[in-house]
């Protein structure tokens, strides 16, 4: 017995020690490979960021011309507008006006001066006499920094929206403004940390400290930006890819092997148990009223797609959704939607020629081939017009205009209905919009939460709505969660169709049925719908 329990000790006192020696060799390398994955990241992030800056600095030199080019007398109502229409056409910018001598004369959001003005100091003057100028006051919202360029008299104010879907949380960056030939180097925005300046001007992959660096110069040398992230934060942010080398270090001689196997595995472990999911027919639907605010009857209704894996742990639709699309079987999942709502609502739709029911569609629903084809033949085989079958396409998705021009065209052609989602976040112009031809846009839940506030996104929203007039296009709003944000909007001239937890949540399709047919009142099945420990997403979230 005795020389069985020391057998025993040592052979758990030797896979300690193996596991131990193993576990620290993983380290290091996992270690090596992060570190060197992290730099590359930075490096090809500094590069996308550079991009847009280009872009973006076109865009506001051409605004500029514009404006010190005004036809109108300075800063009145007939320039303001003037530099209103330039502001809101733009891509990137937020408001605009004139400036002298450091002092704000009028501006898009803010009017004419008429008291005694603050006299702004410009951060950076570059060669060519333009002025920039960080965190004017008047155009902050929150702890945000807000650029401002002024070029003569004129000057504009960039949107910090607009960069938020380049963005990334996991990593910080630093634009620099270079000063040639000395090369003197001024902080634009961003986070700068304390390193030497060669590694903010310089193109290439550094380490200083605790810090990685990934830079990038634009063309000309002028601007580069820096992608920057702690040693120890990149450690921590990938700490599961650390954690799976250590604990497969002992098996040295396959290590690569071995952890690509288990990373494998644990992302078709995902995929496979939502084809299985999507092939049992286990997602499920639920559905959030959309009211008109003149009379709060419901109109039209949104269906969201829920997931529950087999572990009985709810999935975000935001991961599962973009496993579907990087996999490619996204359609698969806007099917079983279409067939679910059908199922759900054919006798509701035909009996009711005027309510419609809304289906998020996913990019790679706008290039393929079969999706317009499965929509009519789903329609017809349930009787149901395609004017009942609502198209929401999330901003972002169109992007790509050409493709989503030629979809949307034909999805109108066939009789729906279809929305921009999630409006405002930074893609769409006058012209772009207009380009489109839709319905309907949503207006993100972002404008909506400013309501209330000082946030110089609520002098947007009447941008918005008169740009929605227009056009002729039905606006609904999104997040709507008190009466005073659903007051703002009823108070408009337009009809406008509103949709958030103040109308309901979204709820199975017996509730909503009874809450279309007046058998139960708006709030009755949240708790029920809280227990799902969901939130409302877009079924095409990404």
């Amino acid at each position: 017995m005795r020389t069985f329990k020391q057998r025993v000790w040592v052979a758990i006192l030797a896979t300690s020690c193996g596991l131990a020696a193993g576990g620290f060799a993983g380290y290091l390398l996992g270690r090596v490979l992060t570190l060197n994955r992290t730099e590359a990241r930075l490096e090809q992030y500094a590069t996308r960021l550079i991009g847009e800056g280009q872009k973006s600095t076109a865009e506001s030199r051409k605004v500029l011309a514009a404006m010190n080019a005004s036809p109108f007398p300075r800063c009145s109502d007939a320039e303001i507008n003037y530099f209103s229409k330039l502001i809101f056409e733009s891509q990137y910018l937020k408001a605009g006006g004139r400036m002298h001598d450091g002092k704000i004369e009028c501006s898009t959001s803010l009017g004419r001066a008429t008291q005694t003005q603050v006299q702004y100091k410009p951060d950076i003057f570059q060669r060519d006499g333009t002025r920039l100028y960080r965190n004017l006051a008047p155009f902050r919202v929150g702890n945000e920094t807000v650029i401002a360029i002024q070029l003569a008299d004129s000057y504009i104010v960039y949107s910090p929206y607009n960069m938020k879907p380049v963005l990334n949380s996991s990593m910080q960056f630093t634009v620099t403004d270079v000063d040639a030939p000395n090369r003197a180097a001024g902080h634009i925005y961003g986070t700068a940390p304390k390193s030497e300046e060669t590694y903010l001007v310089t193109n290439g992959q550094f380490r200083d400290g605790d810090y990685l660096y990934g830079t990038h110069c634009s063309p000309d040398g002028v601007v580069c930006v820096a992608a920057h992230v702690p040693i120890s934060q990149a450690m921590l942010n990938n700490r599961l890819t650390v954690g799976g080398f250590v604990a497969l270090g002992g098996l040295t001689g396959i290590l690569v092997g071995f952890v690509c196997a288990v990373i494998y595995r644990r992302t078709k472990g995902f995929e496979s148990q939502l084809l299985r999911a999507i092939r049992k027919d286990t997602l499920r639907i639920v559905y959030q009223p959309i009211v008109d605010l003149e009379n709060e009857e419901i109109v039209e209704v949104e269906a969201l797609a829920r997931w529950t894996n087999e572990d009985n742990v709810p999935v975000s639709p935001d991961d599962f959704i973009k496993v579907a699309e990087e996999r490619g079987f996204v359609g698969q999942i806007t099917k079983l939607v279409v067939r679910h709502v059908l199922h759900d609502f054919a006798k509701t739709l035909r009996e009711r020629p005027g309510f419609r029911v809304n289906v998020n569609i996913a990019a790679a629903d706008l290039a393929d081939p079969e999706f317009l084809p499965m929509l009519e033949s789903a329609l017809a085989q349930a009787g149901v017009a395609a004017s009942s079958l609502g198209i929401e396409i999330t901003e972002s998705y169109t992007a790509r205009q050409q493709v989503a021009k030629e979809t949307i065209l034909r999805l109108r052609e066939k009789g729906h209905y279809v929305h921009i989602d999630d409006f405002g976040t930074g893609y769409s112009s006058l012209a772009y919009l207009h380009d489109l031809s839709v319905d309907a846009i949503k207006i993100d839940k972002a404008f909506t939460k400013a309501i209330g506030t000082d946030a110089v996104t609520v002098t947007i929203l009447p941008q918005i709505l008169t740009m929605a007039d227009t056009l002729g296009l039905r606006v609904i709003v999104e997040g709507i969660e008190t009466p005073q944000q659903a007051r703002y909007f009823a108070q408009s001239e337009q009809s406008i169709y509103a949709q958030g937890w103040l109308f309901g949540r979204p709820v199975p399709p017996d509730a909503f049925l009874r809450l279309l047919e007046g058998k139960a009142r708006i709030g009755e099945y949240e708790e029920s719908i809280e227990g799902m420990g969901m939130v409302a997403s877009s079924v095409s979230a990404a």
